[in-house]
């Protein structure tokens, strides 16, 4: 288990961020986690300790909103989640994070960007495309495994559906259990799971039932316009956040 004081004063408010963002929004600012965490841990230690986190996190998520996700949805984003993290695991040791950082985060801005300056195109539901979200959870599936950063490349195909707000949290929800519970094994195989870093996801596992419920209170409580909004807003921060990521790494590694 970690005993340095300063990992838990940064630890606590990240996971709180976490869990309210995934239990009020479906995920957005907790993929800041990692890269946070990485102020005072190894990068890869942040992406093992948050890993049993997630997965505890998803189960509070998934019980909250049990009767509201898209089983329709999932039958092909599903699979093609796994396919992204197949793909990602038999490249672990050649992929460039910081470039997937950059793609990612470019990614996520033009999105956003596309969405506030489409005028009145910007509100036009779109039909789903299973080719579409295929690709798309196939990307999230791969940089979820990469950094737990599956949120934008999912929202980019979610998002334009404009499913009800609860459906739409409902499904990433059940959409990121499935993912994080398939991330166990690769990453215990790749012996990520040390004795150190599952005591130490242990001892802040209380956070996640109280930053999850605190989410889904939120949610609750937030009208469905403003808070698609919000999403948006979450997704052009974030993507922004990667991209700064990207560029420094990029920048360090020349």
């Amino acid at each position: 288990m970690i005993d340095n004081p300063v990992f838990y004063a940064v630890a606590v408010p990240v996971l709180m961020l976490t869990g309210i963002s995934k239990g009020g929004f479906g995920a957005g600012v907790g993929i800041v986690a990692v890269p946070t965490l990485s102020l005072v841990i190894p990068p890869l230690q942040a992406v093992a300790i948050m890993l049993p986190i997630l997965c505890l996190m998803d189960i509070f998520g998934v019980w909250s909103y049990r009767r509201e996700w898209s089983r329709k949805l999932m039958l092909y984003l599903g699979p093609g989640a796994i396919v992204g993290i197949g793909i990602a695991t038999l490249l672990a040791g050649y992929v460039d994070e910081h470039m997937i950082k950059l793609i990612v985060g470019g990614i996520a801005v033009l999105f956003a960007l596309n969405y506030w300056l489409g005028g009145r195109n910007r509100d036009v539901q779109r039909p789903e495309n299973r080719t579409k979200g295929i690709f798309w959870s196939a990307v999230a599936g791969f940089t979820s495994f990469i950094g737990h950063a599956g949120g934008p490349p999912l929202q980019v195909y979610l998002l334009p559906l404009k499913l009800d707000k609860t459906v739409f949290v409902g499904t990433t929800t059940v959409f990121f259990m499935a993912v994080n519970y398939v991330k166990l094994v690769p990453y215990s195989y790749l012996g990520l799971l040390t004795a150190e870093n599952l005591l130490t996801a242990l001892v802040l596992a209380p956070i996640c039932p109280i930053a999850m419920l605190s989410g889904v209170w939120l949610h609750r409580r937030i009208p469905e316009r403003p808070f698609y909004l919000i999403c948006y807003v979450f997704v052009f921060l974030i993507g922004c956040k990667l991209l700064h990521d990207g560029v420094l790494g990029v920048s360090g590694m020349t």
